[in-house]
């Protein structure tokens, strides 16, 4: 008799914090489950976008598209019953949560700064962020968007289930400094799907009541 031990384990997208300086990873959010759906959006930057007008800009490009990601994750901790926890789903919200937050040191060293009079702070670099949607998707990315559905409780009002709908905005090299970990990243992407295209069939100029002279 075949046991279920012989099917493969489906890859779990994620996040991945990464040393933008050592390229090291600081922490790995694997998402509990595969979201059921992803929406993806790009916006061409083109040259003459203001309404200059100049015809020869037409099909220029200024550089790569705005692409942005939106997904819902669903956390549910009755599914981890074998890995109990006191504080039900609050550790992985945080988690995410603190994606989007500094760290409350550095808040404190700007504040200790402000009261010395600094009169320029610097803003605080978050770390890189990284999307991973299997191996052909590996994608520098800043959150735009973490909204946060709490559904179900348990006695002490810990949420125990909540669906987070994530907006990623994908960084690219107008995004980031030249040799950055992450312009080095979304230049690989690019270059993974210019590979996919070289293997697409071709469509034939025939399929579309064309001739060779159009």
């Amino acid at each position: 008799m075949t046991g279920f031990s012989d099917v493969p384990r489906p890859v779990r997208s994620g996040l991945v914090i990464v040393d933008p300086q050592r390229g090291t990873p600081q922490r790995v959010i694997v998402l509990q489950f595969n979201p059921d759906s992803l929406e993806r959006s790009l916006a061409p930057q083109v040259a003459g976008a203001d309404g200059s007008g100049d015809r020869t800009e037409a099909l220029r490009l200024k550089g790569p598209a705005v692409e942005t990601w939106k997904f819902t994750a669903e956390l549910d901790a009755t599914d981890q019953l074998e890995v109990p926890s006191p504080n039900g789903i609050h550790p992985q919200l945080a988690t995410l949560e603190l994606l989007v937050q500094p760290a409350s040191a550095q808040l404190l060293a700007n504040q200790a700064l402000a009261a010395l009079g600094t009169l320029e702070i610097t803003p605080i670099e978050a770390p890189l962020t990284l999307f991973t949607w299997g191996g052909k998707r590996i994608l520098p990315v800043r959150l735009t968007e973490l909204t946060i559905t709490e559904e179900a409780f348990d006695i002490d009002l810990n949420p125990i289930r909540a669906a987070v709908a994530i907006g990623l905005r994908v960084l690219t090299v107008s995004d980031l400094p030249t040799g950055h970990r992450g312009a080095e990243l979304y230049l690989a992407h690019l270059a993974q799907k210019e590979r996919l295209v070289g293997t697409a069939a071709g469509g034939r100029l025939s399929a579309l009541g064309l001739g060779g002279g159009f």
